[in-house]
């Protein structure tokens, strides 16, 4: 399957201090990926990378093929901040002209008929709509540009629960219709576990952990046992993470390293969220190889 993005130990470095380092990853066309990781990991700095509004100071990273910058990317790559830069004086009508004139795939008739079916008046001004407003328009503009790549920065953080539900059944909407590879960086894990089919996670500038979903999920157990029980599990297995509470523990572990777990200890297939959790919580590290494995 072609590769829409491959990055091989891409860092990034502002004076002394390293905000990337040594992070390989690759996407295939398609895919949407869900990068996650608490604030400073990052997150930011790597999409910035991608659509070359930063320049590595080491690694290589290419993009269909491309190195980051070539001017062949510049109307295949979309990019959506976390703040939905807009011109506040401008009014809706003005600001779909400019991304007419800047984008050279811009679908005017798609464009027209979303901002009808959000019930926004074209005359409006950018500064008097909500923030989940503003949110519909900057992804309308960006989506008419007819992206290959989205890129997307913390998309829904500023959103009421219905602006992020409306925000997202549009993106899945259009992503599934397209075809568009997408990376999407959040907090709202329950939201990237509803579109997202790979995920990555991010800890201080390193890669913790990437894959397919499903593969990291299958990868992985949730194993509860007693409290006197934990140290026989962290010797059979690779624990990610281990939380005590009361009598009882509960660790993550990789699954196709050890035995079968005892009978007196529970172990299920760990969701999104508790997988993301023990990668921000752990201290193992794993390279994206170890990980899909």
């Amino acid at each position: 399957m072609t590769a829409v993005i491959q990055a091989s130990a891409l860092s990034k470095r502002f004076r002394n201090t390293w905000a990337l380092r040594d992070v390989e990853l690759t996407l295939p066309k398609g895919s949407v990926l869900g990068l996650v990781g608490p604030n400073g990991a990052g997150k930011t700095t790597l999409l910035k990378l991608l659509v070359d509004l930063l320049e590595p100071n080491e690694g290589e990273l290419t993009l269909f093929g491309l190195p980051a910058g070539h001017p062949d990317l510049r109307a295949k790559v979309g990019y959506l901040a976390q703040d939905h830069p807009l011109y506040r004086d401008f009014t809706i009508t003005e600001m779909l002209r400019a991304g007419r004139v800047l984008n050279s795939r811009w679908d005017e008739d798609w464009a027209q008929a979303r901002l009808a079916g959000l019930r926004l008046r074209p005359s409006k001004k950018i500064g008097t709509l909500s923030g989940g407003q503003q949110a519909q328009v900057a992804l309308t503009i960006t989506l008419a540009a007819r992206p290959d790549l989205l890129v997307l920065d913390e998309p829904v953080a500023s959103m009421d629960p219905l602006a992020r539900r409306d925000f997202m059944g549009t993106l899945m909407e259009v992503v599934a219709e397209r075809e568009t590879t997408v990376v999407i960086s959040s907090h709202v894990v329950s939201e990237l576990e509803r579109m997202c089919d790979h995920l990555a996670v991010l800890t201080n500038g390193r890669l913790r952990v990437a894959g397919e979903t499903d593969a990291l999920r299958s990868g992985h157990r949730l194993i509860t046992c007693p409290v006197e029980d934990a140290e026989r599990v962290q010797d059979a297995y690779t624990v990610i993470d281990r939380t005590d509470t009361g009598r009882q523990s509960t660790l993550l572990v990789r699954r196709d390293d050890g035995p079968a777990p005892q009978a007196s200890w529970a172990h299920t297939t760990p969701d999104l969220e508790e997988l993301v959790l023990g990668y921000l919580r752990g201290d193992t590290a794993l390279t994206i190889d170890e990980a899909a494995t």
